[in-house]
């Protein structure tokens, strides 16, 4: 095997050589039609897909010669190791037999290679000064928009590509402080193995781009006056997710506040209607500024719903994005593997999250201090339950279909089932979430309280994350899903360890136990957070978890997870470990470093170090903006303020 993957390595060396064969030669051009013909002819959809959306988007004559012969390479490696590939991926499928071929390939391309297929061709210069390599920074471009931005889509993409490729740095729609945050967030998608790159290689690169980001950071965020940069307030969002997946100290909710007061200033949220149509804005600013409004006002929801604290962003103040407004022929292309292209219905996507987002508010303003103590809680709780139910049903058929669905679909419905299990929170052991003293006050401790019923729904929406997790791991692979995936796999984790009947050997426990094994030493906040689900897990299973050998044969990534539980010491180290971190940091945990692990709501300190470790602490330093704010960009290229 090891003689085969050095072959395997040589030939794709050698095919980056040969795609840089020249188009004078003879004959050239009539190989180049014949393999044409012979990839529409033989190959399979999604490689004709991708032909075809390379041929629209304006690839070079050179570029397609590439891909041509990336298929035929493709082909003949199969048919060449077809003996020994599927005992070699069999050995490391996960919890359910699909644990996913995708993370799991060992496929190197050359660096240079493997960029000039970069599904967005974009310069490097003149956005930053960590490379001017325009391949790599094409190729970090396309993971970001393939993996990352259709969830949190708060930037117009074909607007933002168009403006980057004019290269004019003082744009209002693209600047090198959004560049190098888009730059800095895509490393995390980024596997080594795929490029010939260590992971240190590629913790550093990221590190650059985001220290460069930083210092773009610090020279605009104290700007104001009428004008603010609708690119700057687009690269807090990004920095937002940066530091919400590194637990900077606690500067997730710092950037995201940050973002939310320049939306204020540009009076695009949270005050009077502005109608848009009237100004003398481009096209492609009111596009722009649309979905930037209404995708902070998604990222606001999804993380304040996460930890039940109040949003911040209560209102948009312009209209939605029209729900057919994108090409509805456009493929979602899940660069850079191999993979089937999906309809990437964009709007479609846009308007249900959105409307999901109203009521993702509403739940979380019932946990809000102010809240009237009159109010019915059950009453609230089950209409907006009935809403959440209403808005699944509501969803068009074509969602329903996993062999079409792209992934940003996949978490759209795992945010349904989260806030479904969200809405049950107090029954879990009866404990109010992230020490709400305002509630608690307002309307009594819930400890005690636990309603059958609550549960039971709690439980079905954690096994439904469970199948949708499959089902990412099956298309699409784990290691490149967006971070929220690590979020809602906790969150049913910690659901299912609550319940009665828990398990160890329950297959959707395992399934995710096995999803998370993979994705959480990708980031710090992951390698901090696995010693307390391990923990958790000890706890609940009283110390001595066993595992039938049998039952467990076809489990390999899930038994080598679950069977460190049985080190009861080393894992209360862990788990004590990552506690005096979260306590060192925030003074305001206190009394909690003299209670057993055993004795903590596992639910509920879940989502306190969850939430401390990620996006720290959550501040009331909310003041409204002055009325001499208002949204008024200078829409030209003249404009250097943020």
């Amino acid at each position: 095997m090891e003689d085969i993957g050095k072959d395997t390595t040589l030939d794709l060396q050698d095919h980056g050589t040969a795609a840089k064969k020249d188009p004078d030669e003879p004959n050239y051009s009539d190989k180049l039609i014949n393999d044409l013909f012979e990839l529409i002819r033989s190959a399979g959809e999604r490689h004709t897909e991708t032909l075809l959306q390379m041929i629209r988007r304006h690839a070079t004559i050179q570029e397609v010669r590439a891909f041509l012969d990336s298929v035929v390479l493709r082909n003949a490696t199969a048919e060449t190791n077809g003996t020994w590939l599927p005992t070699a991926r069999g050995t490391k499928r996960g919890a359910d037999g699909e644990a996913g071929r995708l993370e799991h390939r060992s496929k190197v391309m050359d660096i240079n290679y493997m960029c000039n297929m970069a599904y967005f061709k974009v310069p490097a210069k003149p956005w930053t000064t960590v490379t001017d390599d325009d391949n790599l920074v094409s190729h970090l471009v396309s993971l970001y928009f393939t993996w990352d931005y259709p969830f949190y889509a708060f930037v117009d993409r074909d607007i933002l590509l168009r403006n980057m490729i004019k290269g004019n740095v003082y744009s209002d729609l693209c600047s090198p402080f959004l560049v190098n945050a888009i730059l800095a967030n895509a490393c995390i998608y980024v596997d080594g193995s795929e490029v010939n790159m260590t992971p240190e290689d590629v913790n550093t690169m990221g590190t650059k781009f985001l220290a460069e980001a930083e210092r773009h950071l610090g020279a605009y965020q104290f700007d104001r006056g009428p004008v603010v940069r609708l690119a700057s307030l687009q690269a807090a969002l990004l920095l937002y997710e940066r530091y919400s997946m590194s637990g900077e100290d606690g500067n997730g909710y710092a950037l995201l506040n940050l973002a939310v007061e320049m939306g204020e200033a540009l009076g695009i949220i949270n005050g009077p209607k502005l109608n848009l149509s009237k100004t003398h804005m481009t096209e492609d600013m009111i596009s722009s500024i649309k979905r930037t409004a209404w995708g902070l006002f998604q990222v606001d929801t999804v993380v304040h719903a996460n930890f039940l604290r109040p949003c911040r962003v209560n209102e948009v103040s312009i209209d939605r994005i029209a729900r057919n407004d994108s090409d509805k022929d456009e493929q979602w292309i899940p660069y850079p593997i191999d993979g089937q292209a999906r309809p990437f219905w964009m709007s479609e996507y846009f308007d249900e999250s959105c409307r999901l987002s109203y009521i993702a508010r509403d739940i979380c303003h019932i946990f809000h201090e102010n809240v009237e103590p009159g109010i019915d809680v059950v009453e609230r709780k089950e209409h907006f339950y009935k809403s959440l139910r209403q808005w699944e049903s509501e969803l068009p058929t074509k969602f329903s279909d996993t062999k079409t669905l792209a992934p940003h679909f996949v978490l759209l419905k795992m945010r349904y089932h989260a806030l479904t299990i969200i809405l049950s929170f107090e029954h879990f052991q009866g404990a109010v979430p992230c020490d709400a003293p305002g509630w608690q006050q307002s309307h009594g401790k819930y400890r005690g309280v636990v309603d059958p019923r609550a549960l039971e729904t709690a439980l079905s929406s954690a096994r439904e994350i469970s199948a949708l997790v499959r089902l990412h791991r099956r298309e699409f692979g784990i290691r490149r899903s967006h971070q929220y995936v690590m979020y809602v796999i906790m969150l049913a984790l910690f659901t299912m360890l609550e319940h009665q009947s828990f398990d160890v050997l329950d297959r959707d426990f395992l399934s995710l136990t096995s999803a998370f094994s993979v994705i959480y030493h990708h980031t710090p906040v992951g390698r901090k957070l696995f010693p307390v689900f391990r923990q958790s897990v000890t706890v609940r299973t009283g110390g001595r978890p066993t595992f039938d050998s049998v039952e467990l044969a076809h489990q390999a990534q899930g038994l080598s997870v679950l069977s460190a539980f049985s080190d009861t010491s080393a894992q209360q180290g862990g788990y004590r470990k990552a506690q005096r971190e979260l306590y060192a940091r925030d003074p305001d945990l206190r009394g909690l470093e003299d209670q057993s692990p055993d004795q903590l709501p596992p639910m509920e300190e879940m989502l306190r170090m969850y939430e401390h470790l990620s996006v720290g602490k959550e501040v009331n330093l909310h003041t409204p903006p002055s009325e001499t704010f208002r949204f008024s960009p200078s829409d030209n290229s003249g404009s250097s303020s943020t």
